[in-house]
């Protein structure tokens, strides 16, 4: 999977455009008109935490997901966002994981790194919008991460897998999904393998995964966008473009909201 999630800072409307689109190497659009946000988020009961994710989500933007196989590039380009935009209008949705962490990684920063005795028990006391399994590991979204992000104004930019995506999709947060691809499993393969942080057989687990991911990628009415990213720079400006796009729209919703 998977999630780790970044925000842009917009302000709080009722309404926000609805943004449906395809795209591949290059970004085509279209927007129809501001559809209204509802007010319930439809994840398991857990207490104060989902009423108050409830609440926050009533008047917040639309997250946008990006999703795509292990070595697409997924952390490159949300790493850049984050540098080229500015970590004042930005912030992390920090997800959970029970694989260990890979060097450079910090836990609370890049992932909750939990055992796997913590993750069930968040799981019984349905702590997670979406939740699943990747190459043997389990990684999950909390309501709480969520509320942390939305409650300072900000929307969401979340990392989440296939299996992540048929959950939210199954909420009432409405999410923008971007799929992000690369050109072919050989160049996947040959990204895995430049890391040098893999084993044999992790690898060949994420490759039967990315497999999998990518065939759902490409199913018609999945994803609002699909990027390949054979080019990182030109990857980066498709989805720096989309992400400009959903920033505009709900700032003229914002405007008409409040006319």
């Amino acid at each position: 999977m998977h999630v780790r999630g970044t925000v842009l800072m917009l302000k709080t409307t009722q309404h926000v455009p609805r943004l449906v689109s395809r795209a591949s190497s290059t970004v085509m659009s279209v927007y129809s008109a501001p559809t209204p946000i509802t007010t319930n988020f439809h994840v398991p009961s857990a207490g104060m935490a989902t009423a108050a994710v409830a609440r926050v989500v009533e008047k917040t933007p639309r997250p946008v997901v990006l999703s795509g196989p292990s070595g697409c590039g997924k952390s490159t380009l949300i790493n850049r966002l984050i540098n080229e935009i500015g970590k004042d209008k930005l912030g992390f949705s920090v997800s959970h994981t029970t694989r260990g962490p890979r060097p450079g990684e910090k836990d609370t920063v890049d992932y909750h790194f939990v055992t796997r005795e913590e993750f069930e028990k968040a799981i019984e006391d349905k702590e997670f919008v979406e939740h699943a399994i990747f190459s043997g590991n389990r990684y999950g979204t909390s309501k709480k991460a969520i509320l942390d992000v939305l409650q300072h104004g900000k929307l969401c930019l979340l990392d989440i897998d296939s299996q992540g995506v048929k959950s939210i999709k199954g909420t009432d947060l409405n999410p923008v999904l971007v799929f992000i691809k690369p050109p072919s499993l050989e160049v996947l393969e040959m990204r895995l393998r430049s890391r040098g942080t893999e084993t044999e057989e992790a690898i060949q687990k994420r490759l039967a995964t990315a497999g999998t991911e990518m065939e759902f990628g490409n199913t018609p009415g999945v994803y609002d966008h699909i990027i390949i990213n054979d080019d990182l720079e030109v990857a980066y400006k498709q989805l720096k473009s989309i992400i400009d796009q959903v920033m505009r729209d709900n700032s003229a919703s914002i405007k008409e909201g409040s006319s």
